[in-house]
């Protein structure tokens, strides 16, 4: 049922919203070079797949552009990933994908997470939503998230996979929105 609702919603919301995912598109390319951002990703069960984003750094200079904020800062970069969605590779609610070498590597009871899809949205990537700005605090950031960041969303969505429910995930977009 929660597969059939999330094909549906995110065909909806591709349909409602591809006006504004294509202009941010080409924004993107006129401002990056390319406006689509393809990258390896770890997902359910440990298998890789290909996630989307919009394009948010230059080509060329290897910087994120000022529309690049804008779109990392609003989460707009993020909009591509209904595609991810509705093919079935994401979810709405799960753990958020983060490159291989992490939950890839997860041993244990941590790799529960794995069961699950991974998300657009979670209570995690709520905590982390400035996780960008967090690390360039750090001395030694790759040391902060491996440490610090990564264990602590291990334990939130450890949390959520055994607490998942269609209301739990209603609970964790509506307070992404309500705190936007």
């Amino acid at each position: 049922m929660k597969r059939i609702l999330e094909i549906l919603l995110s065909l909806l919301l591709l349909i409602l919203l591809g006006w504004l995912l294509l202009l941010l598109i080409l924004i993107a390319f006129l401002d990056t070079g390319r406006g689509i951002f393809t990258q390896i990703r770890i997902g359910q069960y440990g298998k890789p797949f290909k996630i989307y984003k919009i394009r948010t750094i230059g080509l060329h200079s290897k910087k994120i552009s000022h529309y690049g904020k804008f779109l990392r800062k609003s989460k707009l970069d993020e909009l591509p990933q209904l595609v991810n969605i509705f093919l079935g590779k994401m979810s709405f609610v799960g753990f958020r994908p983060d490159i291989p070498g992490y939950y890839d590597k997860l041993a244990g009871e941590s790799r529960k997470i794995l069961e699950l899809k991974p998300g657009l949205f979670s209570r995690a990537a709520f905590k982390y939503f400035n996780e960008e700005y967090v690390l360039l605090q750090q001395e030694d950031p790759l040391k902060y998230n491996d440490e610090i960041i990564f264990p602590d969303k291990i334990k939130m969505n450890l949390q959520y996979y055994y607490t998942r429910s269609f209301l739990e995930d209603l609970k964790i977009i509506i307070a992404f929105f309500r705190n936007k």
